[in-house]
């Protein structure tokens, strides 16, 4: 598959994922996607966006205004054990996160 911003190649790679919420930053790392090896633009098929978007409502249950986690460590059948994978401490995909701003 080609980039549609540039035309280059798309890799598969695990990237980080930021969203800004209500000036809240929520950081999902490790999250499998392609990568443009000529600009860097990052996309995600819609089951890894379902994911994060899911693993994003549960990080908003978290009352701290920067809340991290890992994408690879989040997983269904890992759920009950996802609050203490969170820390307090930023590239974006908003069309599958427009939901989760209300846009």
């Amino acid at each position: 598959m080609n980039c549609f911003m540039c035309g280059g190649v798309f890799e598969d790679k695990n990237a980080p994922f930021m969203v800004d919420i209500d000036n809240r930053y929520f950081i999902v790392k490790n999250v499998p996607s392609q990568v443009c090896k000529q600009c860097g633009e990052v996309s995600y098929n819609h089951e890894i966006a379902s994911q994060t978007r899911k693993l994003i409502e549960e990080m908003k249950r978290m009352n701290n205004e920067v809340v991290i986690a890992d994408f690879t460590e989040n997983t269904e059948s890992k759920k009950k054990e996802m609050n203490k994978n969170f820390v307090e401490t930023p590239r974006s995909f908003e069309v599958a996160m427009d939901s989760l701003v209300g846009a």
